[in-house]
C-alpha cells in the first residue's frame, strides 16, 4: 500500500511543537515518509488523495516566503483544503488576541493550524486553545522543528548519512529558532554541532543543548556541513550592540570561498543577506544546498501534515502543552 492510498484514521489530536516532542524514530519516520513522498513530485499528477476532506490553516504573524508557500503546497499535494492567515490585514490589526483568533479559526473546524509567531510558546498556546493538531513554524526565537526536520533530510541526501556528521552552525545563534532546533535534531540521530559566532551571540550556556562552542572561525574546517545563520537584527531590541558593526562581523565571520574547504556542503535556512554573513560566490557555488533545503522542504513539510494526522505512533505529550 502507498501513502497515496492510505486514509486517515480517527485518531485523538498530536502536534508538533518542539523537537523534544521527538524520539529518534520519530524523526527517522518522518524522513522516510518524505521520501516516499518524493516520488510524487517527479509524476505528471502530483496530488495524491491522502488528506482529502482535511483542512489545513495557515496562521502567520510574521512575514515568510519558503515555509508559508511550501506548507501551503504540501497540503494542496496532499489533497487538503488550505486556508492561509496573515495578522497583516486582518482582525489582528485591530487588536484581536490570539487567543480570539485562535476561537475564531478553530469555530471552522480545522485539522490542522501551522502557527507562527513572534512571542515564545505561542504555538503551545493553540494547542490548548483549539481542537485541531498544531504545527510550529517558528516561535520566536525558540522553536522552529519542521526546518530541522528538512534541514537533516537534505543533508542526510547530501552526504549519504547523519550518524557522526559534524555540523558547524555559524552566526547569530542568540535569536535563532533555527539553531536551537537543529542542534537538538542532530543530536537526536547521532551528528555533532558546534556554534560559532562572536561572544555575544554564541554564550557558553548554550551547550546545554547538547553541542560545542567556539568563537574561533577556523573551528569551521573541522566540520562536514557549514551552516550559515542570517544576523536576525528584527530580534534585537534598540540600543543593544551585539557586533560592532556588519561590516566587522562579516569580516571575522563571513562565510567566504577561503574560508570553505573541499568537500564541505553549504546551508542557509533563508533568507540570505550576501555580503554579510555569505558570500555571493559561495552561495551560488556547486557546495551549496540552498535549493536543495527549499525543495526538501515541500516533501518534508508533507511528511508532518501526514505524521500529525496519518501515522499510527506512539501516544505523546507535547512539550509546552498541559
Amino acid at each position: 500500500m502507498t501513502v497515496g492510498e492510505l486514509r486517515p484514521p480517527a485518531a485523538p489530536r498530536r502536534h508538533l511543537l518542539s523537537i523534544a516532542d521527538l524520539a529518534r524514530e520519530d524523526i527517522e519516520r518522518i524522513l522516510e515518509t518524505a521520501r516516499r513522498m518524493t516520488s510524487s513530485l517527479d509524476r505528471e499528477m502530483k496530488k495524491m488523495p491522502t488528506l482529502r476532506g482535511r483542512t489545513v490553516v495557515n496562521l502567520f504573524y510574521e512575514s515568510s516566503t519558503r515555509t508559508l508557500a511550501s506548507f501551503e503546497l504540501a497540503a494542496k499535494r496532499l489533497s487538503a483544503d488550505t486556508m492561509s492567515l496573515r495578522s497583516s490585514g486582518s482582525s489582528v490589526d485591530k487588536g484581536e488576541s490570539l487567543k480570539d483568533t485562535a476561537s475564531t479559526l478553530s469555530a471552522y473546524d480545522p485539522d490542522v493550524i501551522v502557527v507562527r509567531h513572534p512571542s515564545i510558546g505561542a504555538a503551545a498556546l493553540v494547542a490548548r486553545w483549539s481542537a485541531a493538531s498544531v504545527v510550529n513554524a517558528g516561535d520566536g526565537k525558540h522553536q522552529h522543528p519542521t526546518q530541522a526536520l528538512l534541514d537533516i533530510y537534505a543533508m542526510q541526501e547530501a552526504l549519504g548519512r547523519l550518524e557522526g556528521l559534524h555540523v558547524a552552525i555559524v552566526g547569530d545563534v542568540l535569536h535563532s529558532r533555527v539553531a536551537r532546533s537543529l542542534v537538538q535534531a542532530l543530536d537526536l540521530v547521532g551528528a555533532d554541532s558546534t556554534l560559532i559566532g562572536p561572544p555575544t551571540l554564541v554564550s557558553r550556556d548554550l551547550e546545554a543543548l547538547g553541542c560545542a562552542t567556539s568563537n574561533d572561525i577556523r573551528d569551521l574546517a573541522e566540520a562536514d556541513v557549514v551552516y550559515v545563520l542570517r544576523m536576525q537584527q528584527e530580534r534585537m531590541s534598540a540600543g543593544e550592540a551585539f557586533i560592532p558593526s556588519l561590516r566587522e562581523y562579516t569580516a571575522l565571520y563571513g562565510i567566504t570561498p577561503d574560508r570553505v574547504r573541499p568537500g564541505q556542503v553549504v546551508m542557509h535556512p533563508g533568507p540570505m543577506n550576501r555580503g554579510v554573513e555569505i558570500d555571493a560566490q559561495v552561495a551560488d557555488s556547486e557546495a551549496a544546498l540552498v535549493v536543495d533545503q527549499v525543495r526538501a522542504g515541500l516533501v518534508v513539510r508533507m511528511a508532518v501534515l501526514y505524521d500529525v494526522l496519518v501515522a499510527t505512533v506512539r501516544e505523546r505529550i507535547p512539550a509546552g502543552v498541559a
